[in-house]
């Protein structure tokens, strides 16, 4: 018998150097092996160019036994900033590993587009949860939890905080679904407002008993929702922050995010937006990657992108601050504000977010698709109706069931596509 632990991105040291001896050390006195594979962001790139084995493959089919015994630790689900900044590292230790293309124009780049896309976003869930997924926590670790619970700050019932979200023209308001009687195959095509048919997805196979489910996100309900909320946020003094999935909506959600960013910088965008493009600042990847280019401008044109950043940032609203300390806001960077993580922080710190003076502030939570926010939603109110949530009596909500095969949350896989046309 033997254990197989990953090698993680998310707390490496915390997690190989603490844990990693304390299931050694059991495991040795009753005879059991421990083996390691790197799956981590690094490892998964190396592999997809043949520069280091393919742990994850491995770990996939093992997956599918009756034998399977894996231990799997947090992986980074990696953001375009993320993979870039892998890739830098990685070259700047010798490997031969190709450059990231945001435009592809040639053969060699496409195909290493596809290649980074196998290891962008949420690719090592889809492979080794393809089974039976148990995320019971143990009553041991509850009743730790629960003895030593975390600070929640208090809650007024005047907090301006509060969470909006889209009431048409997102994901959940146009998702249509079939059920496929009979395995057959199925293209995917857009069809234009003058009849102009593209192909977005050649035919591929479906089974019998498969559910072909679809989704639309239109550009100008999503922009005019944005500019809309930001007004508001201006109006009611709170700060503004928006909660995607960046990472593991690999697709949808860094276009979205960088809609946020257009929206809350439009001046910048609208005067600015060719030179921007020039010198590939993309808003897609954050504020930060825009910022990072800045240099590559004449002084005066820069100069000038510099005004009016700061003139926006002077008409308001404030912006949520991930690190106010270094400057860092909440449209930064898009996987410094995953949903799954930012929204309960900012539920634990009395429904609000830290302001450019590093300060705790009411704030507007912009979740655009309203698949993801009655849950917030919810949260919040209840909060602000009845005070905080008390870690020493509230209950769980684990995640027990049965994956789908090759699972992928919408957004994230071969299946979406950002599409110019009406």
């Amino acid at each position: 018998m033997k254990i197989i632990y990953t090698y993680t991105d998310e707390a490496p040291a915390l997690a190989t150097h603490s844990l990693l001896p304390v299931l050694q050390a059991y495991a040795g006195k009753a005879g059991v092996d421990i083996e390691t594979r790197d799956i981590s962001l690094a490892a998964r790139i190396l592999a997809a160019f043949d520069l280091a084995p393919d742990a994850l493959a491995e770990l996939g089919a093992l997956a599918k036994t009756p034998a399977a015994n894996i231990i799997k630790l947090p992986n980074v689900s990696a953001s375009i900033p993320q993979l870039k900044a892998a890739i830098a590292e990685l070259q700047g230790a010798g490997f031969a590993v190709p450059d990231y293309a945001d435009d592809p124009q040639t053969d060699e780049q496409r195909a290493a587009r596809t290649a980074f896309a196998a290891v962008q976003g949420s690719a090592v869930n889809p492979v080794l949860r393809e089974g039976n997924s148990d995320r019971r926590a143990p009553a041991s670790v509850k009743g730790f939890a629960r003895a030593h619970p975390h600070s929640m700050g208090a809650w007024s019932p005047d907090t301006r905080s509060h969470v909006v979200t889209m009431d048409d023209g997102d994901f959940r308001h146009s998702e249509l679904s079939v059920t496929v009687a009979a395995a057959t195959s199925i293209s995917i095509e857009h069809v234009a407002a003058d009849g102009t048919v593209t192909v977005l997805k050649k035919p591929f196979g479906v089974l019998a008993g498969e559910i072909v489910d679809g989704a639309v996100m239109r550009k100008a309900a999503l922009t005019a929702f944005l500019a809309r909320e930001i007004d508001d946020a201006r109006a009611k003094d709170v700060l503004f922050s928006i909660h995607l999935k960046a990472t593991m909506m690999k697709v949808s959600d860094p276009i979205i995010f960088g809609h946020a960013v257009r929206a809350f910088f439009p001046a910048v965008f609208e005067d600015f937006g060719p030179v921007l493009d020039s010198v590939g600042a993309n808003p897609n990847d954050g504020l930060a990657s825009v910022l990072t280019q800045l240099g590559r401008m004449p002084s005066d044109i820069r100069e000038a992108v510099e005004v009016a950043i700061t003139q926006t940032y002077a008409e308001g609203p404030a912006l949520a601050m991930v690190d106010s300390s270094k400057g860092i806001t909440n449209l930064h960077v898009p996987s410094d504000v995953i949903i799954d993580a930012s929204m309960p922080a900012a539920i634990r710190s009395s429904g609000q977010m830290w302001n450019a003076d590093d300060q705790l502030q009411d704030t507007k939570y912009v979740i655009p698709d309203s698949s993801f926010a009655p849950l917030s939603s919810e949260a919040v109110d209840f909060c602000r109706e009845h005070g905080a949530f008390d870690p020493t009596t509230m209950g769980t909500t684990p995640n027990v069931g049965l994956m789908a095969q090759q699972a992928e949350e919408y957004g994230s896989h071969d299946k979406t596509f950002e599409v110019a046309a009406p």
